[in-house]
């Protein structure tokens, strides 16, 4: 007698995907859901069981309702060029009315009551473009923080060009005194310190336009 078409609807119903890098545990989740007026006792089942972690690996699905089942990959060194051979199987059979012992109904079931579905696993590492996205996706938090550091620093330039705008109309007062004192033997270092002052200042404030571009895109890369 041929067995049962699987009760059981399986989402995905042919394949498990896990997406790298694969440096860390990868958890996929298969959905399990139970259309009939029957509760059925489930079993996953995996081609590699040192690789994977089911949670839960077996159980009862009472009628009309559904059970997120976690398959976590564990870590390896993935080879793009190594198809994976990996499979799951959901068995299942419909529980007894008078079921007390989910692992005798297991041993008593025929062969022909048992109903199984078998899923492929996948791996695919993100597209590069994926990467980019997910690294210069920032929270409302991070925005907040970047935002009021942007702010600072902006103030914090605006000061500067004033006092630069200062020391230029300073510069200018110096240089017509210092025309005036041609025959005094300290001009020539009094002009070479005024060029000094206004250069250094515009040195720090090309800094500090420096430092919150450099900022930005900082965060935007973390």
């Amino acid at each position: 007698m041929a067995r049962q078409e699987q009760v059981l609807q399986l989402e995905p119903p042919h394949e498990l995907t896990f997406r790298g890098p694969f440096t860390d545990v990868i958890t996929a989740t298969l959905k399990l859901g139970n259309p009939t007026d029957r509760n059925v006792c489930f079993k996953v089942k995996t081609t590699a069981p040192r690789r994977y972690c089911v949670r839960p690996n077996s159980g009862i699905i009472d009628a009309g309702t559904s059970v997120n089942v976690s398959v976590m990959l564990q870590p390896f060194d993935y080879d793009p060029n190594e198809k994976s051979k990996h499979k799951f199987m959901v068995q299942s059979v419909l529980a007894p009315y008078d079921m007390t012992d989910m692992e005798g109904v297991w041993k008593e079931a025929k062969p022909e009551e048992l109903m199984d579905s078998k899923l492929r696993c996948a791996f695919e590492l993100p597209l590069e473009n994926d990467k980019i996205s997910a690294s210069s996706s920032l929270d409302d938090g991070e925005v907040k923080k970047i935002t009021e550091e942007c702010k600072r620093l902006q103030m914090e330039v605006q000061r500067l060009r004033e006092e630069n705008k200062q020391i230029r109309e300073d510069d200018g007062l110096r240089k017509r005194k210092v025309t005036s004192m041609v025959s005094s033997p300290h001009s020539s270092s009094s002009q070479a310190m005024t060029k000094e002052e206004g250069l250094s200042t515009r040195v720090l404030a090309l800094c500090v336009l420096f430092f919150v571009i450099g900022v930005i895109i900082g965060k935007l890369v973390l």
